[in-house]
């Protein structure tokens, strides 16, 4: 199993960004996708997940109605719609898995997430 993250950048305040995290050796259905970030002196957190189960999705309250994740099983890829976006999003965006037999729905235990990509860097400033 392997993911690789895609499509970060800089952008200035207010502006828009979508990242890919490109899956392999895996079936979308059946593993949660989880996206993660961590800004420079601070630990890393949950940013959102789309379940393998439903499709549903989870948001972390600080980018509830900004962000948007989405998933093309077909391209085994997971986004990561990034709108409004603040100087405070800047971080290093990670992307990780855990297989659906292991929680019913995404978990909020970082830990449970066994595969992780290297990440991308995004950079709101002006």
């Amino acid at each position: 199993v392997q993911l690789v993250e895609s499509g970060g950048g800089l952008v200035q305040p207010g502006g828009s960004l979508r990242l890919s995290c490109t899956t392999s050796g895996l079936t979308l259905d059946y593993y949660h996708i989880g996206w993660f970030r961590q800004a420079p002196g601070k630990e890393r957190e949950g940013v959102s997940c789309i379940s393998g189960s439903d499709g549903s999705a989870d948001y972390a309250a600080s980018v509830k109605g900004r962000f948007t994740i989405s998933r093309d099983n077909a391209k085994n890829t997971v986004y990561l719609q990034m709108h409004s976006l603040k100087p405070e999003d800047t971080a290093v965006y990670y992307c990780a898995t855990t297989p659906r037999a292991r929680a019913r729905s995404c978990p909020q235990t970082q830990t449970l997430y066994d595969v992780w990509g290297l990440g991308t860097q995004v950079t709101v400033s002006s």
